[in-house]
């Protein structure tokens, strides 16, 4: 009840914001590494519930909570979603874009601050599912190294087995009947979206 416990409470809620947020840039981007990395998050989440399945730990203050999905914690699953949405965005931010322009310095300036900015939301995330009884240290601590460990798997997977198959898949009739795109050949999809837009603007 302390205010504390409520800013974390709706931190804590990140993960549904991301989905949300995934959806809605699918819907109007329809790009094809968007949609891989959303089929990540899910994939994620389904191994997270299968572990805590097998593992079977329970919370750690069970009652002071009536309405969890589920009452297994090991591992946490918003511990496991954030880490992995945070280290796939950290690898795509420095392995998959790339300098296009002459603001160097400004290219990895932003770079180094919104991966701060995601370091520090997983671990804000984490905290609050301890600080809220939701989670022991211990079972936040294994969905971090989950979700890191799956996202650094799903990003090797997509870069090295889908990437080379979305030119095909983007021309299939179907991708072209939903307008879904591929850009993965376009070194950096911000400077050439501003761009293409700037040109078509005047």
């Amino acid at each position: 009840g302390d205010f504390s416990g409520q800013l974390l409470a709706y931190l804590s809620l990140g993960p549904i914001f991301i989905i949300v947020g995934f959806v809605t840039l699918i819907i109007f981007k329809r790009e094809l590494h968007t949609i891989s990395f959303l089929g990540g998050l899910v994939f994620n989440e389904a191994v997270n519930w299968l572990i805590k399945n097998v593992i079977r730990e329970p919370r750690p203050c069970q009652e002071a909570h009536s309405t969890v999905t589920t009452k297994y914690g090991m591992p946490s699953s918003h511990s496991q979603f954030m880490w992995f949405f945070s280290v796939y965005s950290f690898l795509f931010l420095y392995l998959r874009m790339h300098q296009t322009n002459n603001a160097r310095f400004l290219d990895l300036l932003w770079r180094h601050v919104l991966s701060i900015c995601l370091v520090t939301v997983a671990l804000l995330v984490s905290y609050s599912r301890v600080y809220l009884l939701y989670h022991t240290w211990s079972q936040v601590l294994y969905g971090g190294v989950a979700g890191s460990i799956m996202a650094i798997a799903w990003f090797a997977f997509t870069q090295e087995i889908l990437t080379p198959l979305f030119p095909r898949i983007a021309a299939w009739p179907i991708s072209e009947f939903f307008l879904i795109r591929d850009t993965s050949l376009i070194p950096n999809i911000l400077w050439f979206e501003y761009t293409v837009t700037r040109a078509e603007a005047r």
